[in-house]
């Protein structure tokens, strides 16, 4: 029986090593085994796009897709996963840090139908690997280990490229990060859809920035947003509590500045309260967006808007109600408002978490099922800013 295999090569300004790469992966292909090779040029600057449409040319077996402008790894994965047809799709990098010939390692597992992804670790064994970059290593590390964390798996290498996907997998998840986000975002998603995921140890030769490594600092910043991001609305109760108690101090923090910068400024007190209030309220809400709870989970943007103004305005009249009520059981002026910021702190956690941005319970399908819609989104799909498919 053939397998027939997509690789998705996201190409960026890589004339020195793409044919290369094309050729080994296209070393592969055998009487079982079927290659569909995807070259998404990212709109580069070199002679990156003309290679690859020479290697369409001669090779069949080759498709080229062109962004018009630059869109950054994930971009291009995006645009290269909505093009595959084969039964598994693999991504592969340009710049031949990874062996091509490896992937049909990887491919054991899916083959034998025990795994639904399989991921290739630089740091399990498994062949040479060239020493670097100290501090990248470590920050690989520290980037899996935190992803882990929150994602509850145990892998040895969240950043790696390597990562093999049975197609109605991969097709079936939207991919939102543009550049190396792509990592940990797709390590979130597939680790709470409860998929089976293997890890095999690889081979690595990293480069050095002198011969055109891109990563950088920001980029680990990012994957370290992308890491809370993507999996802090999936975690247990109490983790988001934690998370939501640090991003209520920050929002405590910004109130009694802006307030105290308001007195000084000459703005009346009552004025001072309200503007610091609202700036506060305002700078909860982006972040409870940006760190903590998936926006527009179930409401559109007013929607969601309303209910938390009305959250918020029921949250200060308890605040209120409670430091009376504490006050008056005997208790000082400033326990019994520092009881009553205890209740609020659950009261808005609660209310952001049940009423604000509440989980859409999800429609658990079958896999037949999935593959019938992945199949009609994909073909309705439209591939923004690529231009023509060759051969």
């Amino acid at each position: 029986m053939t397998t027939k295999f997509s690789i998705v090569i996201p190409c960026y300004n890589e004339e020195k090593t793409l044919q290369n790469c094309v050729e080994r992966v296209l070393a592969l292909q055998s009487a079982d085994l079927l290659l569909e090779v995807i070259i998404v040029d990212d709109c580069s600057s070199d002679r990156s796009l003309s290679i690859a449409r020479s290697l369409a040319e001669d090779h069949s077996e080759v498709i080229v897709l062109q962004h018009k402008t630059n869109q950054g790894k994930g971009g291009a994965l995006r645009t290269g996963f909505r093009k595959a047809t084969g039964d598994f799709v693999a991504v592969q990098d340009a710049d031949l840090e990874y062996n091509p010939l490896e992937l049909k390692n990887l491919l054991e597992p899916l083959w034998n139908q025990r795994a639904d992804i399989v991921l290739g670790s630089r740091f399990a064994g498994g062949g040479p690997h060239r020493v670097v970059y100290f501090w990248h290593c470590m920050g690989n590390r520290f980037l899996t280990f935190l992803s882990n964390m929150f994602t509850d798996l145990n892998l040895t290498d969240m950043e790696t490229c390597y990562k093999v996907f049975r197609r109605e997998i991969i097709q079936g998840i939207e991919i939102q990060e543009n550049r190396f986000g792509f990592e940990p975002e797709i390590v979130a998603k597939i680790a709470h859809r409860g998929l089976r995921i293997y890890e095999m140890g690889i081979s690595y030769c990293g480069r050095t920035y002198a011969e055109g490594k891109k990563i950088g600092a920001t980029d680990g910043f990012r994957a370290l947003y992308c890491i809370f991001r993507y999996n802090a609305h999936k975690l247990p109760l109490p983790m988001q509590f934690v998370i939501y108690a640090l991003i209520g101090g920050v929002s405590a923090a910004v109130n009694l500045l802006v307030f105290l910068a308001c007195l000084s400024g000459g703005l009346g007190f009552t004025a001072s309260t309200i503007s610091a209030f609202v700036l506060a309220a305002a700078l909860n809400y982006f972040l409870c967006i940006l760190l903590l709870f998936r926006h527009k989970a179930r409401w559109n943007s007013f929607m969601e808007v309303l209910f938390y103004t009305l959250v918020v305005a029921a949250s200060g009249a308890l605040d209120v109600q409670m430091t009376k009520l504490f006050w008056a059981m005997g208790n000082a002026p400033w326990l019994a408002k520092a009881l009553a910021s205890v209740a609020g702190l659950l009261f808005n956690f609660f209310g952001r978490r049940v009423v604000v941005f509440p989980e859409a319970v999800p429609h658990e399908i079958s896999n037949a099922e999935e593959q019938t819609v992945t199949g009609t989104t994909m073909g309705q799909a439209q591939l923004d800013g690529e231009t023509s498919r060759y051969p």
